[in-house]
């Protein structure tokens, strides 16, 4: 079915609004998640835009982007070939060029009305929004074993110690200034699961302080985080991080992913 007229109008208008979804071997969750994510779009008052990074996927991941029904939020296609969440973050970030942009997990795991309240209080002034699992008003379906609790702890106490004020720097729905948050990804380094850590930092150090607000979140299956795995690669992220941040308050140190392949493609 084509577009329908008001369709045609909204598409053809720069978009207010550009939501980054990173996906890595996203077949099963990204088509459902895709769909909530553009009907929610699809029922603000202004022009918005869905930007899927495909970070490296081995199933069909990309052929789904590309071959996603035309509607009035275009859905686009970047391909990244970093490897790493942060990496396709970036990728997607640096594409940009809405006023206002924001980044989701593809498993949509957070209740997408928070959209409304984080647009709200950018156009309101505020530069960094972000989702809190940990916000009083929060309702958390958590289904993590203790291992990964533990972990959690762990990460936070250690994430403190870089983004103070900030009691969940790792859920994955972020919104921001547009031109901030392409300044700031310009000089992200972080490719891994830590790069929120790094992101809100920089936020930080440029005089943007996040606004945490309250969430509905659930727990989805299908989640690449693994305590096993991914643990001790993140404190050693962490230290970087806190590393680099450190030598840059005291000179000039070399840019984001210098002499790296571009981690932006065409599709």
């Amino acid at each position: 079915m084509p577009p329908s007229p008001q369709g045609d109008e909204r598409t053809s208008r720069t978009p207010l609004l550009e939501i980054v979804v990173p996906a890595r071997n996203e077949e099963r969750r990204l088509p459902g998640g895709l769909l909530q994510l553009c009907a929610k779009l699809a029922q603000m008052p202004f022009p918005t835009a869905v930007i899927v990074v495909d970070n490296n996927s081995t199933d069909t991941t990309a052929d789904i982007i590309r071959n996603w029904p035309e509607s009035e939020v275009p859905v686009r296609l970047v391909q990244c070939a970093i490897p790493g969440k942060g990496a396709a973050v970036r990728a997607g970030l640096l594409v940009t060029k809405a006023p206002l942009v924001g980044f989701c997990d593809a498993d949509m795991a957070t209740d997408l009305e928070a959209i409304t309240v984080a647009v709200g209080l950018l156009l309101g002034g505020e530069r960094v929004v972000i989702g809190s699992r940990a916000h009083a008003f929060s309702e958390v379906e958590n289904r993590h074993s203790r291992v990964r609790e533990l972990g959690a702890v762990g990460f936070r106490a250690l994430a403190r110690r870089l983004v103070r004020g900030v009691s969940d720097t790792q859920c994955g729905f972020k919104f921001f200034d547009g031109r901030l948050a392409r300044e700031v990804a310009a000089r992200l380094r972080t490719p891994g699961f830590a790069f929120d850590v790094e992101l809100l930092a920089r936020c930080a150090a440029a005089g943007a302080q996040a606004m945490e607000i309250p969430i509905q979140w659930r727990d989805m299956p299908g989640s690449r985080f693994s305590p096993a795995r991914h643990s001790a690669g993140i404190v050693l992220e962490l230290g970087r991080i806190w590393l680099r941040l450190h030598a840059e308050s005291h000179g000039v140190v070399r840019p984001a992913w210098e002499h790296a392949p571009d981690p932006v493609g065409s599709p």
